[in-house]
């Protein structure tokens, strides 16, 4: 693994220095809220993706524009050998910081794990399936069989994942550390129908660009958070956050594509007695 990994240290460093083709893609938006019986408040999101490409060898980089300086969201790096993948994510998203219930500097991870890592991946000639092993000692098993769709990783939290399409019916099903999630995806009369193990339900129906989806979300129960380690040693692991209660609600978007290239989407929301006006466009 090792010498796999200095491999493509050295295939990136080589790629690097002649970069073959650069694209650029990104979204912005700009919504407004009434909140309902609270101040209203409007908010901005800006986004770019720069891909670049040499021979096997791709990087992905990701930016958050709408700050007061570019932030980094993603960075990642993957090449081909023969039959041999290695992809590196080299950017370490932390979130959590502020809600840690155990004392640590600045930018430790609680509630987290390190999202900074190399995976080797092999093509295993039998059907669609892939072997993957990556920095943490976990290793993946995937693939496509008689039209089922599975993946397996043992390591830190044994999960298991299995898609398929049945009659129309497109199943997912996740276990995960003994728990397990599903959802249902069909099409009846031309409205899309999704029901999830949550007990959320949607339909989304009308003409390609202009569409409307109503959803069901059904109530959370409140849940304590459960303290963890940065190094996600001991019973805890890297712990859980707090989960507040919140009383069942549906949603109301309607959806239209505009001549200038843009989307609008106004959406109702019954948890608050709320109207969101959005504005996006992709490039």
């Amino acid at each position: 693994m090792k010498k796999l990994i200095a491999l493509f240290a050295t295939t990136a460093v080589a790629s690097t220095a002649a970069v073959g083709s650069v694209a650029l893609s990104g979204s912005a938006s700009v919504s407004y809220d009434d909140n309902g019986t609270f101040a209203a408040a409007t908010t901005y999101d800006a986004d770019m993706t720069i891909v670049g490409t040499a021979g096997g060898t791709t990087l992905t980089a990701s930016y958050d524009m709408d700050g007061s300086s570019l932030a980094t969201t993603a960075v990642d790096l993957s090449t081909t050998i023969g039959p041999v993948t290695i992809a590196a994510d080299m950017f370490d998203e932390v979130t959590a910081d502020s809600t840690a219930t155990t004392a640590g500097t600045a930018g430790q991870q609680v509630y987290e794990s390190t999202d900074t890592g190399v995976t080797i991946s092999l093509d295993v000639p039998v059907g669609d399936a892939t072997v993957a092993l990556d920095n943490s000692g976990n290793v993946i098993l995937s693939g496509t069989w008689s039209g089922v769709t599975l993946s397996h990783t043992v390591g830190d939290t044994t999960s298991t994942t299995a898609g398929v399409a049945l009659a129309g019916v497109d199943v997912n099903v996740t276990n995960k550390a003994g728990a397990t999630t599903w959802d249902l995806a069909t099409t009846v009369s031309g409205i899309d129908l999704t029901l999830a193990s949550t007990q959320t339900v949607t339909a989304a129906f009308g003409l390609a660009g202009n569409t409307m989806t109503v959803s069901s979300i059904a109530e959370v129960a409140s849940a304590a958070a459960t303290t963890g380690t940065a190094s996600g040693t001991g019973t805890g692991g890297y712990g859980t956050r707090v989960q507040s209660s919140v009383a069942s609600y549906a949603t109301v978007a309607i959806a239209r594509d505009l001549t200038s290239g843009a989307s609008l989407t106004a959406t109702y929301s019954t948890a608050d007695d709320s109207l969101t006006l959005k504005a996006a466009v992709t490039f």
